[in-house]
């Protein structure tokens, strides 16, 4: 019983399984992608990232241990070469997997596997990406901010300007218009009220 094993012997004996995975990893690297099924590149992922790993420092014990595990003198080349180059920078994760669906045969599922340093297509994409997002904060921070705060105070200004002249055109005749009458109203209501108090302080007087 494989109790805690975790590797995938893929139905096969442990030289067929290294021989295989041995010529997948040259192809990987001769051709930067293959299409294989996802089980295969899995356990592939696990094998050549080591390697690569040890490529990125070119000495000659490095080469040594490489060899043993390719066997290939043109993957060589192109490993220390090319591909040690782009990888350089990057700490890990230097391979990813793409799922591509069942296959027709058996319904294997099927994927592709890549060095992630040569798909220029999603490295140009990321880096619109990123540089459209560095451009819109910096806009949004200091020129779209500016730009809304000095378009907005013309308006406010505008706007108070032109609210108290309007009310003071609009109330300004209506005020005139309905006061004079009222104190007419006024005044001749109040007139025959003072004349006749003056009426009945006088009476009892005289009297």
């Amino acid at each position: 019983m494989r109790h805690g094993k975790k590797d995938n012997h893929l139905s096969r004996t442990h030289s067929h399984r290294d021989a295989m995975l041995s010529n997948m990893a040259v192809s990987l690297i001769m051709h930067k992608r293959i299409e294989t099924t996802v089980a295969k590149a899995k356990e592939l992922r696990k094998y050549v990232e080591p390697i690569l790993t040890r490529a990125k420092e070119d000495n000659n014990q490095n080469r040594k241990v490489v060899f043993q595990s390719l066997n290939h003198k043109e993957g060589m080349k192109e490993l220390f070469g090319v591909v040690s180059d782009k990888i350089a920078s990057r700490p890990g994760g230097y391979t990813r997997i793409i799922k591509l669906g069942n296959r027709k045969g058996d319904a294997a599922e099927t994927c592709l596997i890549e060095l992630v340093d040569f798909n220029e297509t999603l490295l140009a994409a990321a880096a619109e990406q990123s540089a459209t997002k560095t451009r819109r904060s910096r806009r949004g921070g200091s020129g779209r901010g500016a730009a809304g705060a000095t378009d907005a105070a013309p308006v406010a200004v505008a706007a108070a300007d032109e609210t108290p002249s309007a009310e003071v055109v609009e109330e300004a005749p209506a005020a005139v218009v309905e006061e004079a009458p009222v104190a007419e109203a006024t005044s001749t209501d109040e007139a025959p009220a003072a004349d006749e108090t003056k009426d009945d302080e006088t009476k009892p007087a005289a009297e």
